[in-house]
């Protein structure tokens, strides 16, 4: 049965918070096979609470962040700038590291891991925040911003389909050496939601157990997640491996697979993407789907979901955010996901690409 195109927000939501679901509850994993670096929530910080776009100036060593590509490297200390609604310039103590795998070795800027002290972030508007993740450039240039714009604009179609999704904010960042005083380097970056703030927000917990199976999944989510990677043209994810992908455990023992990390994915279609080769698809746009099958109609659900937030998702193309991309890889982002929806609304399509492309349940 198709979902009525009434389906909202508070509706997944509701899925999400019940301890009885429409379908059985799958085993959880056991606690003692849980890592012992599960996360208790904490109280979610307000600064995802607004989607305006924040200038901040970031001031750091550049020379030795840009030097930090060990896996375990040193914190080193900077500062967060802003100017406040009264005008004035807050200037906020942090720490930031180097983080990432392949983009660390390869960009000309790395990635970074932002850490505020409570103490010296309370106040601001950075307060509650712990250490989130700034997507940064990969190189400083126009073309390589458009890519950190384009990811922007799949966690905020993500957030539009469930808010059981990372939120994400804006920057625009001063990129500042400490050393010299100049400023290295000013493009767009993007303040992602914390893991835990996000199980904070949703009152579940954040759970890394590798392995998963399918069926301590979510079927709805599960099968929710799947289809949104294919409507992004993303390959370069594994729940059982976390890869890309974090577990929150429901109140009820069941888990929801989160989706991260999109700029591999055809929708952004940056030059340095590449495809697992073991994988049927040689280039990134080609759409694959590598979700789980499911029981039920929890496709037809959400093919009805994606149907339902079309317009609300094509208008964030044409937003004052979205109107920062160029207004060519605009108009090919949607008419990439024209194919999407050409796909989900043709049965037969959709059965080949879909229904009979998934990945069996062991």
């Amino acid at each position: 049965m198709i979902l009525d195109k009434r389906i909202g927000v508070a509706a997944i939501l509701a899925a999400f918070v019940l301890l009885a679901a429409d379908v059985p509850a799958q085993k959880a994993p056991k606690p003692d096979k849980l890592d012992k670096r599960d996360k208790t929530p904490q109280a979610p910080p307000i600064f995802f609470d607004s989607e305006d776009p924040l200038a901040v100036t970031l001031t750091a060593n550049i020379g030795r962040l840009r030097r930090d590509k060990s896996p375990n490297p040193p914190w080193r200390a900077a500062t967060l700038s802003y100017t406040s609604a009264e005008a004035t310039t807050v200037t906020v103590p942090i720490k930031a590291r180097t983080r990432g795998i392949w983009r660390l070795k390869t960009c000309e800027f790395p990635p970074l891991r932002l850490n505020f002290s409570g103490e010296q972030s309370k106040g601001t508007v950075f307060q509650r925040l712990d250490k989130p993740k700034l997507v940064s450039f990969c190189r400083d240039t126009d073309g390589y911003e458009q890519y950190v714009l384009q990811e922007l604009q799949l966690y905020r179609a993500y957030q539009l389909l469930t808010p059981v999704s990372h939120k994400v904010r804006l920057l625009r960042v001063a990129y500042t050496d400490s050393a010299s005083g100049k400023v290295h380097a000013t493009r767009h970056a993007i303040l992602l939601e914390e893991p835990d703030a996000l199980a904070a927000r949703l009152g579940g917990r954040i759970v890394e157990h590798k392995g998963a199976l399918p069926g301590d999944l979510d079927p709805f989510f599960d099968a929710l997640v799947g289809v949104f990677q294919y409507f992004i043209g993303n390959t370069d994810f594994s729940s059982a491996a976390l890869h890309n992908m974090e577990l929150l455990q429901k109140p009820d023992g069941t888990m929801v697979p989160l989706a991260y990390d999109f700029d591999f994915s055809g929708a952004v279609n940056a030059t340095y993407a590449t495809v697992d080769p073991k994988l049927t698809v040689t280039h990134v746009r080609a759409r694959l789907f590598r979700g789980y099958c499911t029981e039920g109609d929890a496709f037809a659900k959400i093919f009805a979901l994606f149907n339902e937030k079309k317009d609300q998702i094509y208008a964030l193309y044409g937003d004052p955010v979205g109107k920062l991309l160029d207004p060519r890889v605009a108009r090919e982002t949607l008419q990439y996901f024209d194919a999407f929806y050409r796909t989900i609304n043709d049965s037969r399509l959709a059965r080949r690409e879909i229904l009979e492309a998934c990945i069996a349940r062991p």
